[in-house]
């Protein structure tokens, strides 16, 4: 960062120029700058050449040059000793020299024509690491109780070494809060111990530099086997005293440490009095005794506190920590300073440390008071400042800042320069940025006088000062927040006074990585696969990286974890699975993570050690150890028993107890063997049972409790049978159970009649009055003694048939349907039982108008002591006779008086069936059948007809009165293609019945007219009282539709009509078709000859089905498929005559070539057993199969033969044979026949010929044609 500032304090006016690490060009001269070098602190491996680094750059090119402890040190005169090319890096070859030798402070010097740069000291030192004094050490006897300290005392190496304790088998030594090892290496006991007794307490010093490994002799400790000492309160083992001190470095780790001794082991706190401690840098190790400050700062001074607490008390101890510093920069080190000729400009050395530092300047390595003169230059302090300099104010300048603890050196050049300006960011550099994040362009520049930065975006129209854009001292342009509409070229032009320089830039905002799914906390059962989602959302322009981590760290190379594109499958989960996986979304740009925990689960593993105390006659405590809950908490706990006395080998449950306990206090029977186990239970399931207790016995007793389900009851009208449920072998509670019965009547005041029962459940009382009332007890007995007293039971004896009816039977009628019945209840002492009800039986003796005899009887059963009842259902117009007889549990008593009542008109059923007739252009006749029910006298029918439109909608009704006697009807002037539909009913003097309806079409059809006669079906009527809302049901039918008309009589409004071929038997093959207001729906594309079911469907809001219909069968007429005479159209007319005329013409051809004496190809034999007619064309070449000699002998496919197997052939019928020229036939040189015929051969009347009597056939001429070809 560059400023120009008015220096008030030398009450002169100029421009003061601060500057950021200002890099100047390599092409532009400039004074040695030092780039690299070896640390102040360089320690060095003695087995190894010795390295010193010095790196530095400038223009011209630097010269090096090297001091050791404060003189020049000749490298040229050294053989051991070589510089780098072009480098002042130091190789020194230690195979003829000891490092030793070579040990020392040494500085490096970089220097070209404009300055001189030098190195900080660097303390070059060789690394040690001594063997151990040999020493023989007396073994260490102690008493059980008291503290111990192990010394190590390791040799001093370079660096220190680090130390820990281990066996003979190089395995660790177990630390503890009793056992630790201190910061210097000692082993601390607070209190020793019999196990603490071995002879391989070895400590260890690894020194790191040379990798090497020091022992110390092994330590023996007895522990005397008598008794400890006493219990003590702690004291400090270390540090000593009350208080101590503590000095740190600034920046440095401070660490300190507490260890007592005493019985039990102290635990140590920690506390700072003078504050609190600061908790992001604070950690506690060593079991607490050890506390560890990292990065420590002035703010960390102050006094802490170690607190040791055991029961018995504690003990503290104050340490005074106190913070000094070696120098150290307050913002940065002094930068370079590149001026133009004229300017004015400071360099500054700001520093501090505890105590104060002092400082010191240089020029070119020389003390600036022994520097020559300077007037552009003035030193104040800490500052050096530069006014109206010249190029020959060039200079390396060194800052020195030291105290007691250390310090800090620093190189700042002065160039005095006239440069024009430069960019050096490289040009058209491309910037991706992420949206809403922060975007720098980088306008790196060079001049002097420094260039002035201007940022411009596209077209440059104006300069980017405002926001959203941010412009940096250091020519940075900024923007805050990136969005879409930032993309595109920038610019920054770089002018100064000698010039002016432009670079071009491009801004890409690419959309961020997000993750849409993240993966899920999963808690899965060991041997389950498990599967974490992680869906990602990214820009398309960059190339994702999908990464998943495992506890932070990498996964397991394990086949069983698939990693997809978006998600990571586990199969078969361990233990060993469980942790935090992580699914990382990288790209160029930026990245996305999300974690999820894994947490395996598993059954619980049984519980073990499992001990009974606190044992007495009745009770046990029984406590136990969980196994592992395998992440799953276990949930209760479940006791079982076995009792190998009565049931060995089968467990019961006994009592469940929560999680959390261990204990559980068991009441127990007398007389049982008790074995216990016990299975615990988490969210996956019960572990297995744990291994069984030893068994415990408990002495026998006399019963706790008597039997239940104590019930008396009659099998017989003279018996009562007492019966109970018997006590189990845990109820028993001792050898010897049996059952004491005791019954007495109720009522009556006698004595108990007691009897001993054993081995058995139930008691037979034989010569019992009938149906009596009794009281009973059981008690349980036992070869210890009785149960407790028993609760009394009530029973009664057997039951006997009623012997009496009941009287005063009557019926009142309600209406044509119902009727009421009454009658007087039978007396309790005749009904000589538990009454269950009355049974009316009831049959239709006479009808009014058939007169049919009906002798099957109708019962109805009214339960418990009723007086009358409601027969409903009846039919109207009826006699009805009926009887009432009452029933207890053991049967029915006698009947009464039968008695008979009358029921009255009511309305008719529907007419049994209506079907059009004699239909012309505008009339048709109805005729129709008396119903089946007359429900009394028929006085008249009512027909309305009304005509309906192709919307369905219904016209106006026409109605008329028909006589009772009447069975057909002709209505005249209908209109012809209308559709009318018909309702029929019929009257009796209780009013119409329910109607049949009809439809019909009168069709004109190609001046023809044809009535479309429909099939109705009418579904069956049941009673009035049982009836469906849905009234008559019609269809009319067509080649592949049905029209399915209806009507109902409930509130829905809303119907659907559901159908299905007749045969079919599944209720999802039901298809439906949904109407809405309508009463009629056509179903369309039926198949004609099929039967069908149909049934409609009423329906409540969301379709919920309310009401079924009874089912209607409609078949449709078989129809056959309209063909189209193709003999009379004129397509066909001409296909047959060309290919008359192209046999014609093949024919012609035939015979000219016979004439000419053609050759025919002779088939081998074993062709002539094949069909030609089976033979096809090859599809290749178009070409016909060869010619068959036979073909002439066999019949068209097709045709039929006399029964001898000779066809009389016509003297019309043609063959090639009859236009031949020969007789006998012959053979060719070449093998052809030549077939020699002279007239009409006579075998072809033989039964060697079979031709046929067809007509002569195209294949025939075809396959002689192919002859030619």
């Amino acid at each position: 960062m560059e400023w120009r500032r008015m220096d008030v304090g030398v009450l002169l006016l100029f421009l003061v120029h601060l500057a950021t690490a200002l890099e100047v060009p390599l092409d532009l001269p400039q004074p040695p700058t030092i780039t690299y070098q070896s640390p102040k602190d360089y320690i060095v491996d003695p087995r190894e050449n010795i390295i010193i680094h010095c790196e530095a750059k400038g223009k011209p090119h630097p010269s090096f040059s090297w001091t050791r402890n404060g003189t020049h040190f000749d490298i040229e005169n050294d053989p051991n000793v070589d510089m780098k090319p072009q480098s002042g890096t130091l190789v020194v070859d230690i195979s003829r020299e000891r490092v030793e030798h070579y040990e020392g402070v040494y500085q490096c010097t970089a220097r070209n024509k404009h300055g001189t740069a030098v190195s900080h000291n660097i303390v070059v030192r060789q690394s040690r690491s001594p063997l151990w004094s040999k020493e023989k050490i007396k073994p260490i006897v102690v008493q059980e109780g008291v503290s111990l300290v192990l010394p190590c005392r390791p040799p001093a190496g370079l660096p220190p070494p680090i130390i820990f304790w281990m066996d003979n088998n190089f395995q660790k030594l177990p630390q503890s809060k009793r056992v630790s090892q201190s910061l210097n290496g000692d082993l601390y006991f607070s209190n020793v111990r019999r196990e603490d007794t071995r002879n391989d307490y070895i400590c260890y010093a690894r020194f790191p530099h040379t990798q090497t490994i020091q022992q110390k002799q092994p330590i023996t400790v007895r522990v005397l086997n008598q008794a400890p000492v006493d219990d003590r309160r702690p004291t400090f083992l270390i540090p000593s005293g009350s208080s101590s001190s503590k000095m740190v470095l600034r920046g440095d780790k401070l660490e300190m440490e507490c260890i007592a001794e005493g019985l039990p082991t102290p635990h140590i706190s920690w506390t700072k009095i003078s504050g609190d401690l600061p908790s992001k840098r604070t950690s506690f190790l060593n079991y607490n005794k050890t506390l560890h400050i990292e990065d420590v700062s002035a703010s960390d001074e102050g006094d802490y506190r170690c607190t040791a607490k055991n029961q018995f008390g504690s003990v503290h101890h104050t340490i005074h920590v106190m913070v000094k510093a070696a120098p150290y920069w307050i913002d940065v080190p002094p930068r370079n300073l590149v001026l133009a000729p004229g300017e004015s400009g400071r360099l500054s050395c700001l520093a501090s440390g505890t105590p104060k530092p002092t400082i010191t300047w240089a020029m070119n390595g020389i003390s600036i008071e022994n520097s020559p003169k300077d007037l552009s230059r003035k030193v104040e302090d800490d500052i050096i400042i530069f006014t109206d300099v010249q190029p020959e104010s060039s200079a390396v300048y060194q800052c020195n800042i030291s105290n007691e603890y250390g310090y800090v050196l620093s190189n700042a050049f002065v160039n005095v320069l006239s440069e024009p300006p430069r960019v050096l960011t490289p040009p058209n550099k491309v910037y991706q940025i992420i949206k809403n994040h922060q975007a720098l362009l980088d306008c790196s520049s060079f001049g002097s006088p420094m260039p002035k930065i201007t940022w411009f975006k596209d077209s440059r129209s104006s300069i980017l000062q405002e926001d959203p854009y941010i412009l940096h001292d250091n020519g940075t342009l900024e923007i805050h927040i990136a969005q879409a509409q930032h993309n595109g070229k920038y610019t920054c032009v770089a002018t100064n006074s000698l010039g002016i320089y432009e670079n071009h830039v491009y801004l890409e905002v690419k959309e961020p990585t997000r993750i849409l799914k993240q993966p899920e906390y999963k808690e899965v059962q060991r041997g389950r696969s498990v599967v974490f989602e992680c869906t990602v959302k990214h820009d398309p322009s960059l190339i994702p990286t999908m990464t998943w981590l495992k506890d932070d760290g990498e996964l397991p190379d394990d086949e069983r974890l698939i990693v997809d594109s978006d998600s990571l499958t586990i199969t078969d989960v361990t233990e060993d699975d469980a942790g935090v996986y992580t699914c990382i979304m990288n790209t160029t740009l930026d990245h996305d993570s999300a974690t999820a925990k894994l947490t395996v689960v598993e059954r619980p593993d049984p519980p073990t050690d499992l001990e009974l105390t606190d044992q007495k006659k009745r009770s046990v405590q029984l406590t136990w150890t969980p196994g592992d809950e395998h992440n799953s908490p276990v949930q209760k706990f479940l006791i079982q028993y076995e009792d190998s006395l009565h049931h060995r080998g089968h467990w019961r449950n006994l009592t469940e107890v929560p999680g959390t306990k261990t204990t559980a206090h068991l009441k127990l029977s007398p007389h049982v063997h008790y074995t216990f186990r016990v299975l615990a239970l988490n969210a996956v399931g019960f572990s297995n049972p744990s291994r069984p207790s030893r068994m415990y016995k408990t002495e026998p007793a006399a019963p706790d409790e008597n039997p239940t389900g104590v019930q008396g009851f009659g099998t017989e009208h003279n018996n009562l049978v007492i019966s109970w449920k018997p006590l189990t072998n845990l109820q028993s509670n001792g050898p010897g159970l049996h059952y004491r019965v005791m019954w007495r009547q109720k009522k009556v005041e006698s004595e108990w009649n007691t009897v001993t029962v054993s081995n058995n459940s139930k008691f037979v009382v034989s010569g019992t009055p009938t149906f009596v009332p009794y009281e009973i007890k059981v008690r349980a007995v036992n070869d210890h003694g009785a149960g407790p007293d028993p609760a009394i039971a009530h029973g009664y004896s057997g039951e006997d048939l009623p012997v009496a009816a009941p009287e005063n039977v009557h019926a009142v009628v309600r209406n044509s349907t119902l009727v009421e019945v009454f009658w007087d209840p039978v007396p309790a002492h005749l009904i000589r039982g538990n009454i269950k009800g009355y049974k009316v039986s009831y049959w239709r003796k006479h009808h009014y108008k058939h007169n049919p005899d009906h002798m099957e009887q109708d019962i109805l059963v009214f339960s418990g002591n009723h007086t009358q009842g409601m027969l409903p259902g009846l039919h109207p117009f009826s006699l009805y006779l009926f009887n009432v007889r009452v029933y207890n549990g053991k049967g029915e008593g006698p009947r009464s008086v039968t008695q008979q009542f009358k029921t009255p008109e009511g309305v008719p059923g529907s007419p049994t069936s209506l079907i059009v007739t004699n239909s012309n252009l505008d009339s048709l006749t109805l005729e129709w059948s008396p119903p089946h029910d007359h429900n009394g006298h028929i006085t008249g029918y009512t027909l309305k007809y009304q005509p309906v439109n192709n919307s369905n909608e219904l016209g106006p009704v026409e109605e008329l009165a028909l006589a009772a006697n009447e069975t057909s009807v002709t209505l005249p002037n209908l209109k012809y293609s209308i559709r009318y539909k018909f309702y029929l009913n019929a009257k009796t003097g209780a009013g119409a019945g329910a109607a049949i309806s009809q439809e019909a079409v009168i069709i004109r059809e190609e001046g023809s007219t044809q009535s479309l006669h429909p099939i109705a079906r009418s579904p069956p009527h049941g009673p009035p009282h049982k009836a469906s809302p849905f009234g008559n049901i019609s269809s009319m039918i067509g080649e592949d539709w049905a029209l399915i008309s209806w009507e109902y009589w409930g509130p829905e409004k809303n119907f659907s009509a559901q159908y299905r071929l007749n045969d079919s038997e599944s209720e999802e093959d039901w298809n439906t078709e949904f109407v809405n207001g309508s009463q009629n729906i056509t179903l369309k594309g039926l198949k004609g000859g099929l039967c069908y079911r149909v049934r409609l469907v009423a329906l409540g809001h969301h379709d919920q089905e309310f009401h079924h219909s009874k089912e209607l069968l409609v078949t449709l007429p078989a129809v056959a498929s309209r063909q189209v005479d193709i003999a009379t159209q004129g397509w066909f007319i001409g296909l047959m005559c060309a290919i008359a005329l192209l046999i014609l013409i093949l024919l012609i051809i035939c015979f000219i070539q016979r004439n000419k004496g053609g050759k025919y190809p002779v088939k081998e034999k074993e062709d002539a057993h094949t069909d030609p007619e089976f033979q096809p064309m090859k599809d290749d070449d178009c070409t016909f199969v060869e010619y068959s000699d036979n073909e002439d002998h066999k019949p068209l496919k097709g045709s039929r033969s006399p029964s001898n197997g000779t066809v009389k052939r016509d003297d019309s019928d043609d063959s090639l044979v009859d236009y031949g020229e020969g007789g006998d036939g012959q053979f060719n040189e070449d093998g052809s026949f030549i077939g020699q015929y002279s007239g009409k051969s006579a075998s072809r009347d033989t039964a060697e010929g079979h031709e046929s009597s067809e007509a002569p056939s195209p294949i025939k001429a075809m396959n002689s044609l192919n002859s030619f070809v």
